[in-house]
């Protein structure tokens, strides 16, 4: 099969440090379909040979083991070619049509790796120029939008172009393998589903955590928050995978369908909910691992004043027969005590005690995100017996390491998505009326804060957020992982 990918921002942040490597991997590893062109985009005044050299010289910022040799990546460049474009200027897109006809590949792949805020340019400036045919798809990237009005109106103009099978809105963490085996977990296996309902489950808890704080992307994230980066996509996206009901089938549209259903599910937002289970926070001046950091309103490109959050916890409940009573605990931000992405599975107690057991000590499932990649299965066992108190359980735990187990099977989540798109897989691309669902239920928050004039909570860098964050989940007997 044949394939052009056309990479707009083909010199940016996001090409070098994510797309690009996950190319050459599906390259290395014999997965990206052989008879293929990477065409960069941009403003640069770059020829082939330039955008080559510009290319490989970002590979030393990849990590050792995925860095190409000299013989590889002389080999993977020759599927590199740039094209000068300004996307005010009709006649650098038919440019762009003159060299996709040039071959005539079977599948033409639109990745637009830009501002958000030129998405709507791009797709009209791309009808114009006739490359709206059925054999192009576009790649969209988060945030599709800032709110559900703008969400809806960059819905609407693609798909007056392109038809929605066309359309492949990606969120990256659906491509972690992680994410993945929870899919398998849940659904290729028979041991857990007969626990995974209210029944058995007493509350859950998904952690995104990046000790970074805006770094070099200030302007961006000021105007863009942890609710609008992180929760109403990556966050949500997670929450629907644990929640969701066994799909009839794994065609896209089955899943897809599922996953809606938990966000149409979400308990509205209140007035009173708003404030006592949503809490935002802004990260000061701190120490991360022994080094110290300077306050989020110090960053490059923030405002000094700044009231953007960088820290987002809250409990929300699905209201339906499965999880009725179950809280749902979301917490994500920047310059915390460690970065890790984890989703913890708290079971009920036994309802009746033969056992000594430590106070609070339950059965629970971690899963693993992010910087490892497994499950840990947390039981209780009997340990050496207590003359005062008899047979004591003590904690104990199953660890499976899914780097250690596949090793070089493992496939990176951009490698994944983007061999998806090119074959035309929308199993793991989020359907537009999934956006718009998880954009209803997070805009009374956002309007919430336009009118609280409190702004967000202080927290060090290097903790673990606002103390209200803890608090808000201690109101119903929980905790938080590292406070256990």
């Amino acid at each position: 099969m044949s394939f052009d990918l056309v990479l707009f921002g083909g010199t940016g942040d996001l090409a070098w440090r994510k797309l690009m490597p996950a190319l050459f991997q599906a390259f290395r590893h014999g997965t990206l379909p052989p008879d293929g062109r990477i065409i960069g985009i941009a403003r640069d005044d770059l020829s082939d040979a330039q955008y080559r050299e510009l290319i490989r010289s970002r590979f030393h910022d990849v990590e050792l083991a995925k860095r190409p040799s000299p013989e590889e990546f002389d080999r993977f460049a020759e599927l590199l070619h740039f094209l000068r474009l300004d996307l005010s200027h009709p006649e650098d897109f038919r440019r762009l049509a003159d060299t996709l006809r040039e071959r005539h590949a079977d599948t033409v792949v639109m990745y637009l790796a830009t501002a958000p805020d030129l998405f709507l340019r791009v797709v009209e400036q791309l009808a114009g120029a006739g490359l709206n045919t059925p054999n192009t798809r576009i790649v969209l990237e988060k945030p599709l939008g800032h709110d559900l009005a703008s969400n809806r109106q960059i819905n609407d103009a693609v798909r007056a172009v392109l038809s929605e099978r066309q359309i492949f809105r990606i969120d990256h963490y659906l491509g972690k393998p992680a994410v993945q085996n929870l899919f398998a977990m849940r659904f290729g296996n028979a041991l857990f589903e007969p626990v995974w309902r209210r029944e058995h489950i007493s509350n859950i808890q998904i952690t995104i955590a990046e000790d970074l704080g805006a770094e070099k992307r200030g302007a961006f994230y000021d105007k863009t928050g942890a609710l609008r980066d992180m929760v109403q996509n990556h966050a949500l996206q997670l929450l629907c995978a644990l929640a969701m009901e066994p799909p009839i089938n794994a065609h896209a549209d089955a899943i897809r369908d599922e996953k809606l259903k938990v966000l149409r599910s979400l308990s509205p937002w209140t007035p009173v909910s708003l404030d006592q289970h949503v809490v935002r926070g802004q990260y000061t001046a701190g120490m991360v691992h022994g080094h110290p950091a300077r306050a989020y309103r110090e960053e490059p490109g923030v405002s000094p004043e700044s009231n953007t959050e960088t820290f987002v916890a809250l409990r929300t409940d699905i209201q339906n027969w499965r999880w009725a009573g179950v809280p749902f605990y979301i917490r994500t931000g920047k310059r915390l005590a460690s970065r890790e992405a984890q989703i913890v599975v708290n079971f009920r107690e036994t309802p009746h005690a033969i056992f000594h057991a430590p106070p609070g000590s339950c059965n629970r499932l971690v899963i693993n995100l992010q910087p490892r990649d497994g499950l840990q299965l947390h039981l209780l066992a009997l340990g050496q017996e207590n003359r005062r108190n008899g047979q004591v359980l003590t904690p104990v735990h199953l660890d499976l390491d899914f780097d250690k187990r596949f090793g070089s099977e493992r496939v990176g989540a951009y490698e994944r998505l983007l061999l998806d798109v090119i074959a035309g897989r929308l199993n793991l691309f989020v359907r537009s009326d999934e956006q718009e669902a998880a954009w209803r239920w997070v805009e009374p928050i956002m309007e919430h804060w336009a009118n609280d004039e409190r702004g967000p909570r202080p927290y060090a860098a290097g903790t673990w957020g606002p103390s209200a964050s803890s608090a808000m989940i201690a109101r119903d007997g929980f905790c938080w992982p590292e406070e256990c």
